[in-house]
C-alpha cells in the first residue's frame, strides 16, 4: 500500500487543496495530510520555503507517493485513477467519463471571474458581498448562469450527484459550490439541491468542519474585509 502525503493549504481558502483532499476521502485512500499555512506568498514566507523544496512551482497540493511528486490538482486525481483501477474514480460508461473529465477540465482553466471576485471562504457568509458582485460584474453573472446550465443538463439525469455516483467531477466542483453558497448567489432550485447534496457527503463534511475550526484570518485571502 502507497503511503501517500498529501501538501494543503488552509481548508478554508484553498480551493486547489480541496479538490484532491477530497477525492483521496470519499474513496478511503490512506494518506497522511500535511498542511502548510498560507502565512504569505513572498519568496522567504514560511509557506514557500516549505513547499518549494518539493514542488519548484511553490503551490500546494502536492501528492508524495515515495519518490514521486505530484504538483498539480488534476494530476493528482489522474495519478490516483491510474493507481487505483479498481477504484471508479471517473464513471466507468465512456460517455458518461469523457464528459466528467470535459466538466473537469473547464474547473480546471475555466471560470477567472469567479475565482477573482469570489474567492472561496467557508467561514464567511457574505449576501451582501455578492449581492454587489452580482449587480457591478457582468462576467460573474455570465459564468454563474453558465455554470448553473451546463450543471443541471447533467443532474436531470442523476437524482444525486453529477453522474450518479461521486466522482473526481464532483470534487472538483464542490469548492465552486460552496463559492455560490457563501455568497448566497441566485442559482437554479436544481443546483441548489445538489449543493445540499455535496454538503452531506460525508468527506465534504469534514473538510468543511476542519476549515471552520482553523479560525485563521489570512489578510490576503479576504481583500474584500479590509477597510481604507
Amino acid at each position: 500500500m502507497s503511503d501517500y502525503q498529501l501538501y494543503i493549504g488552509n481548508k478554508n481558502y484553498s480551493t486547489w487543496s480541496m479538490r484532491p483532499w477530497l477525492v483521496m476521502k470519499h474513496f478511503d485512500l490512506v494518506f497522511t495530510e500535511k498542511k502548510v499555512r498560507f502565512d504569505s506568498f513572498a519568496a522567504d514566507s514560511v509557506f514557500k520555503q516549505t513547499v518549494i523544496p518539493l514542488n519548484p512551482f511553490g503551490t500546494v497540493p502536492i501528492l508524495v507517493d515515495g519518490e514521486i511528486k505530484v504538483t498539480d490538482s488534476l494530476m493528482i486525481c489522474e495519478y490516483l485513477a491510474d493507481k487505483h483501477p479498481d477504484v471508479e474514480m471517473w464513471p466507468k460508461e465512456e460517455k458518461a467519463r469523457v464528459n466528467a473529465k470535459n466538466l473537469v477540465a473547464k474547473m480546471h482553466n475555466g471560470f477567472p471571474f469567479v475565482r477573482q471576485y469570489l474567492p472561496m471562504n467557508i467561514e464567511a457568509f457574505m449576501p451582501e458581498v455578492g449581492q454587489i458582485i452580482m449587480r457591478d460584474q457582468p462576467q460573474v453573472r455570465h459564468e454563474v448562469e453558465f455554470l448553473d446550465q451546463i450543471l443541471c443538463g447533467f443532474l436531470k439525469q442523476s437524482n444525486a450527484y453529477l453522474f450518479g455516483q461521486f466522482t473526481i467531477a464532483d470534487a472538483f466542483y464542490a469548492p465552486l459550490c460552496m463559492r455560490l453558497k457563501n455568497y448566497a448567489i441566485p442559482i437554479s432550485a436544481r443546483l441548489s439541491q445538489y449543493i445540499d447534496q455535496l454538503l452531506q457527503n460525508s468527506a465534504v463534511a469534514e473538510w468543511v468542519a476542519d476549515a471552520l475550526e482553523e479560525k485563521d484570518f489570512v489578510e490576503m485571502d479576504e481583500p474584500y474585509r479590509i477597510k481604507a
